[in-house]
């Protein structure tokens, strides 16, 4: 019988096959040898593909055919010497593979995978192991409460057999061996004297396959007692469960309450201990903080102020040399060639706008600073420099303050301020001006580099914000 009369399509590709199985589980007995079923379609030779069965996952190979033979290397050690590929019709696409000896652990789901190049299908394979084992073994085991016990045995069965009485059994207990094959004990109270024979069967719920075993018990095994002395003992024993209940419950409430109390003692004792050392700890840390917060202002402001800070920070930060970018220069301002100076393109005129020009330069983090020199110093004119945000705006006549993304200084009048409250600073006008600015710390100090002089500090309000050079 050709194998492919049992597949029917488990996978469907687009590309070049598909695989098929079997539809329906292959059911296979304990100790035999079974075929897995597996095609292409359409029907090709499938002698030079790829060829692997496997359980759950490719570690788990049962069988692998590469390069027109079997592979053992990675071929799982329960299945070597067990298993082999049917090659009598792999020239019309049908790979099954034969397993020997069949045991327990091979129950379960295959993966029949083929692969050509860099294509592949797969389809699966269940295969139900089903073994008939001892029959069973019936023996009364004595007297129990009102009737005879009867037990009944059965081992070497797979999977899990189904055990019928004539009657309900009251204990059933099951157990695998090495092998995975269940052994079956099942206890019966037979209390109808006049019951006679009792039969205890054991079936395979796969292959219907049973086997039973019959077990006379006369009359006399069964046992006599007095009604009266059944009814006392019944009775006792009802109140001594009464009994043995009601201590049982007051003395659990008890303990309950007790350690419920306890444990609340306990949780609040240890509360108000945490929440007193965190409230010391909160408060030497907030003195901490702001005894260190005005050591450090008091220290940078007169540090800042000291002569010679400048080239002081010129040995900490980094020289940024700027490049002017003329693209957001105004239409009035002229760049020089070398993008390192800039004038105005005809005498000025008073428009109301505000000329400007920035740095090529974005600047993110870190510590960098650039030096400015302001030619004709001496003679009135004005102008103002210090960094901006990215993205100001700067069309017409605009405010130069922090709020609106500019910290600057400038000249007006022959007098330095400090922009947008135009606070006149009490410095004389500085001919060459260094910009140290300071994203780590979060501000830009601004420095007479004639004689190393401060002239004035901002805080910047964020030190995330990209930054550009500023000349207006």
């Amino acid at each position: 019988l050709h194998l492919s009369s049992f597949l029917s399509p488990m996978s469907l590709s687009t590309e070049d096959f598909m695989v098929i199985g079997p539809s329906e589980p292959i059911v296979a007995v304990l100790d035999g040898d079974i075929t897995l079923p597996c095609c292409v379609s359409p029907a090709m030779d499938v002698e030079n593909m790829e060829l692997w069965w496997f359980r759950s996952k490719f570690s788990e190979a049962v069988l692998i055919y590469q390069n027109q033979r079997e592979q053992r290397e990675e071929q799982l050690a329960q299945y070597r010497g067990r298993t082999s590929l049917v090659k009598d019709f792999l020239t019309q696409g049908d790979a099954a593979v034969l397993i020997h000896n069949v045991q327990a652990f091979d129950n379960g789901l295959y993966t029949c995978f083929f692969r050509m190049g860099i294509f592949y299908e797969e389809a699966s394979v269940e295969l139900k192991v089903a073994g008939v084992g001892s029959a069973p073994q019936v023996h009364i085991t004595g007297p129990e409460e009102d009737g005879v016990q009867v037990v009944c045995m059965a081992s070497g069965w797979f999977p899990k057999p189904q055990v019928q009485w004539r009657e309900v059994p009251d204990v059933e207990t099951q157990a695998q061996d090495g092998e995975g094959l269940f052994t079956i004990e099942t206890t019966l109270v037979v209390r109808d004297s006049s019951s006679g024979n009792v039969t205890c069967s054991v079936l395979n719920p796969i292959l219907g396959q049973e086997k039973a075993m019959a077990i006379f018990i006369p009359e006399p095994f069964f046992p006599r007692s007095s009604p009266w002395k059944l009814a006392f003992m019944v009775i006792l024993t009802v109140l001594m469960l009464l009994l043995l209940g009601a201590v049982f419950y007051i003395m659990r409430e008890h303990t309950t309450k007790l350690q419920e109390m306890q444990e609340w003692e306990k949780l609040h004792r240890e509360k108000e201990e945490d929440q007193r050392i965190k409230e010391e700890a909160l408060k030497a840390r907030d003195e901490l903080q702001g005894d260190l917060d005005w050591r450090k202002s008091v220290y940078l402001a007169a540090l800042k102020k000291a002569q010679l800070y400048a080239d002081w920070w010129k040995e900490k930060f980094q020289a940024l040399s700027v490049s002017l970018d003329p693209e957001s220069a105004h239409s009035s301002l002229a760049i020089s060639d070398d993008k390192t100076s800039v004038t105005f393109k005809d005498s000025p005129k008073d428009t109301g706008e505000t000329y400007s020009v920035l740095g090529h330069e974005d600047i993110t983090s870190g510590c960098c600073y650039w030096e400015v020199e302001i030619r004709n110093a001496e003679e009135k004119s004005e102008w103002a420099l210090g960094v901006c945000r990215r993205g100001v705006e700067r069309k017409g006549w605009y405010q130069e303050c922090p709020g609106k993304g500019f910290w600057v200084v400038g000249v007006y009048e022959n007098k330095v301020f400090s922009l947008p409250d135009n606070s006149e600073l009490l410095v004389p006008v500085p001919q060459r001006v260094g910009v140290f600015l300071d994203l780590k710390e979060g501000d830009v100090s601004f420095y007479n580099m004639t004689d190393g002089s401060h002239i004035f500090s901002f805080p910047l309000a964020s030190s995330s914000e990209i930054l550009f050079p500023y000349f207006g």
